[in-house]
């Protein structure tokens, strides 16, 4: 059970978490209070990315001497492990506090045998004191840690009946510029965009993310190209600003499992009809932005080369609607297969 001071304590470590690390990060999110043994609140801190010191280690430095024999409320177990910073771990012990409170489990193994270093020092260690808020903050880093493949988004721009070319193959453009800037919104925040080599090949894509202005953005997407055809040395995917891996596998699953390795928790898939279906087949498509044009093609590629009886026809929830310009995006989220069905 938690103190009022403590509670209060883990509320402004959640709010610095979420408010200090951009969501394309490698890393989690994580915030860090500090409470002197009198229960004061001295000093909170959140990670700021990849490379930076973690929430512990900057809300302990805040609070010096302050922290002695006191409590770090933290909403992720402490780490025990070394990459670009040290052991939490080591800090806390350090430092002299005399109680850890954290929300959640680390489930990545980076805080393996965290909770016995702390408790052989004599620090009084309280675990899991919100699961259900802790899973929540960790979104799409966390889901990929459980499931070992990043949270992917399908983007298709098609015309009202489907297509996302004309019988010509022409696609560029299907939807207007409000939408095409609300997807190069989208590019900057995950950390990778996901294509075939097909569509490289016919479409001649950047993929990259760029503003309003058609300016580079700040924020780039690793740019990800699946399939073992080769791909012209000229294509523009390969000569924008920003990361360019072509993975020669054809296994979509095994794909996503090699982003992961790469520190990748969201992807937005951008492909032809080819790549679509394996990647709903694989069950590895979590949500779809779809944006509708309002235009008929008639022929052309479909968004997917899918071939489904109506009655096992995956049925997706359906999220929001927004209109976009002259177009309308439709935000769906696709249910794990077990759970497929009206």
């Amino acid at each position: 059970m938690l103190s009022i001071a403590e509670s209060a304590a883990l509320v402004e470590a959640v709010s610095r978490a979420r408010s200090a690390l951009p969501g394309y990060d490698a890393n989690p999110p994580v915030g860090c209070a500090v409470l002197t043994s009198s229960g004061q609140l001295v000093a909170v801190a959140g990670h700021g990315g990849a490379g930076t010191p973690h929430a512990e280690v900057v809300a302990l430095s805040q609070a010096g001497d302050a922290a002695r024999g006191g409590t770090a409320i933290v909403t992720l177990q402490p780490c025990n492990h070394h990459g670009h910073t040290g052991p939490c771990v080591d800090a806390l012990i350090a430092s002299g506090v005399s109680r850890v409170v954290y929300a959640v489990a680390d489930p990545s193994g980076h805080a393996t045998n965290s909770d016995e270093r702390l408790r052989d020092a004599g620090i009084d260690v309280v675990a899991d004191v919100d699961i259900s808020m802790g899973h929540d903050l960790l979104g799409t880093w966390g889901f990929a840690q459980r499931l070992r493949r990043p949270h992917v988004t399908w983007k298709v721009a098609a015309s009202l009946d489907g297509r996302i070319t004309d019988e010509q193959g022409a696609s560029k453009w299907i939807t207007g510029e409000p939408a095409r800037a609300m997807v190069h919104e989208l590019r900057a925040h995950v950390g990778a965009v996901v294509t075939g080599t097909g569509t490289v090949i016919a479409d001649n894509p950047s993929l990259n993310a760029r503003t309003s202005d058609g300016s580079v953005h700040p924020q780039q997407p690793l740019r990800v190209v699946v399939g073992e055809r080769e791909i012209p040395a000229n294509s523009a995917i390969m000569n924008v600003t920003g990361d360019y891996l072509h993975l020669r596998n054809r296994d979509i699953s095994t794909v996503m499992q090699e982003l992961v390795t790469r520190g990748i928790h969201r992807a937005l898939l951008e492909c032809g009809p080819t790549l679509a279906a394996a990647a709903l087949n694989a069950a590895v498509v979590d949500e779809v932005m779809w944006f509708s044009a309002g235009m008929l093609l008639g022929q052309g590629r479909p968004a997917a080369a899918v071939s489904s009886p109506l009655a096992q026809a995956s049925r997706w929830h359906l999220l929001s609607v927004q209109p976009v310009g002259n177009d309308v995006v439709m935000h769906w989220r696709v249910p794990p297969a077990d759970l497929e069905g009206d």
